[in-house]
């Protein structure tokens, strides 16, 4: 047994398992990702103006919404809407505040809750009483620490819908700042967008993000809502996305002008439990959602240590099988940070993606941790 385990071919293992892994990579950027990197939007004489109402859940975030919330109440939008922010039983001065920009703004809709909600913790609950008290049948989210890239985006991301269209996946940026701890966190944004918007155009729609998020009011009464999930503490964006989009009713939009940006987190660790508790959701995605996407990472992760072996094979052939993806990937990464105002990224795509493979050794174990309960 030992001497059979000697005369294994062990680098050449190696190296044909390196050209598996490369090709299921070059599958999910030549496959998927290559529909947004060449995704052309039609183009529509006039836009869109649906009534709309945007609905932004805070607690006790008033030092947010002074800086943010006028981003949405100052949107042009000719058409009926409405901004409703649900103050989920704050203690600072969010009424004081709100009842303050009531006064100028008269489109704005206050609705306080005083009480929390036995067994539904998160903000499936504030979010839930926003879109019953909502009057118009389309629904625009972003969250208080949001802000509108431009007075545009109410009008803008109405143009995501046409006949049969009841969900318009938007994209929300983290705001540019100095350190690499900045640009880890917007490539994650980006890599995460590049996902979730390529899959919803290649008719496997499976997440939005609540930063920047439509839907119609019917569909989410017509799927009960957040029933399902309503014990978990996340999933009030990505979850019942996932269990309410198809290829028929669900479209993106990624003009600038309709981005929404937030504050990136200052330090590692209030990144890591931001972005653990958005993991901790992604179990209980569809099971063939789970299976594609968890086939990414893996291969993801195999691919640098695999290169590795497939250099000691013979580096003549795996430096072309690795120039390949760095060729596609690159092109890919391009097209989408152009689209995605995030150019800036490009230059360290390279290194940043060799981050991914630590990146997915530290996040993988969230997927088995249980959430926190908090969801600000």
């Amino acid at each position: 047994m030992t001497k059979l385990y000697l005369s294994l071919p062990w680098r050449e293992i190696l190296f044909i398992a390196f050209c598996v892994i490369t090709l299921i990579q070059l599958g999910y950027y030549l496959g998927i990702f290559r529909r947004l990197a060449f995704f052309r939007p039609s183009v529509r004489e006039r836009s869109q103006q649906h009534p709309v109402s945007v609905i932004i859940c805070a607690r006790d975030e008033s030092a947010k919404l002074l800086t943010h919330l006028p981003g949405s109440l100052v949107q042009s939008y000719p058409s009926t809407h409405e901004v409703i922010v649900v103050n989920h039983n704050s203690q600072d001065d969010t009424r004081f505040l709100l009842d303050e920009f009531k006064k100028t703004f008269k489109d704005l809709h206050i609705v306080n809750l005083e009480h929390e909600a036995i067994g539904i913790p998160g903000k499936k609950y504030p979010l839930s009483m926003g879109i019953k008290e909502a009057r118009y049948e389309i629904v625009l989210l972003t969250d208080a620490d949001c802000v509108p890239a431009s007075e545009f985006w109410m009008q803008k991301m109405q143009d995501g819908y046409h006949n049969g269209i009841e969900i318009v996946l938007g994209y929300g940026p983290y705001t540019k700042r100095s350190g690499f701890l900045n640009k880890i966190i917007r490539f994650d944004t980006f890599h995460s967008a590049l996902q979730y918007l390529s899959y919803a155009l290649a008719g496997m729609p499976y997440m939005g993000v609540g930063r920047n998020l439509s839907y119609k009011k019917d569909l989410f009464f017509r799927n009960k809502g957040f029933s399902g999930i309503n014990h978990l503490p996340g999933g009030d964006d990505d979850l019942f996305i996932n269990k309410v989009a198809t290829k028929d009713n669900t479209n993106i939009v990624i003009d600038p002008e309709t981005f929404t940006l937030s504050e990136p987190k200052q330090t590692f660790s209030e990144w890591f439990r931001q972005k653990a508790r958005h993991y901790s959701t992604s179990k209980y995605y569809r099971p063939s959602h789970k299976f594609l996407l968890g086939l990414y990472s893996f291969s993801h992760i195999l691919f640098y240590p695999l290169f590795i072996g497939a250099l000691l094979y013979d580096w003549q052939l795996a430096l072309p099988v690795f120039g390949a993806r760095l060729l596609v990937q690159g092109l890919i990464y391009y097209r989408v940070m152009s689209k995605l105002q995030e150019k800036d990224l490009f230059a360290w795509w390279w290194l940043l993606d060799l981050w991914m493979f630590v990146y997915y050794l530290i996040f993988v174990p969230a997927l088995w941790k249980k959430p926190r309960t908090t969801w600000n």
